[in-house]
């Protein structure tokens, strides 16, 4: 029996421009530059390198400076992803990164807890602190 995991979304204003943030969000470069040591692609599949130790997870949906869809391809429930989503606000102009995740309920916390600091890391290097 697989393990139901909660969908759940955190939303985070950075002040940079949508490309800049699709770059950090979408390519290999970029997300070595906050989500991970290191990051590898072959393909579509990403290899991310914390610590040492590696995880990989396939990048399924694409829209150019709107939003990115990862799989992690060790994950047992196949309705499970994480993604970032771009959305421009067009009163205010601000940029708000949406970051969708999946967790079991007893971990949802602690995965709130790990984005806030890794979108802490993002916001860092963007200069947008």
């Amino acid at each position: 029996m697989s393990i139901q995991k909660e969908k759940f979304e955190l939303e985070y204003i950075i002040k940079t421009s949508p490309a800049i943030l699709f770059a950090r969000l979408s390519n290999p470069s970029g997300l070595s530059e906050w989500f991970a040591d290191d990051v590898n692609l072959k393909g579509k599949v990403y290899t991310f390198v914390w610590d040492g130790s590696e995880q990989q997870a396939e990048q399924v949906l694409k829209k150019e400076n709107k939003m990115v869809r990862y799989h992690w391809l060790d994950d047992e429930d196949e309705k499970s992803y994480f993604e970032f989503r771009i959305n421009v606000d067009d009163l205010t102009g601000e940029t708000a990164l949406i970051v969708v995740d999946h967790a079991e309920e007893d971990e949802k916390e602690d995965s709130i807890e790990l984005w806030n600091q890794q979108i802490d890391e993002l916001k860092h290097g963007l200069g947008s602190v």
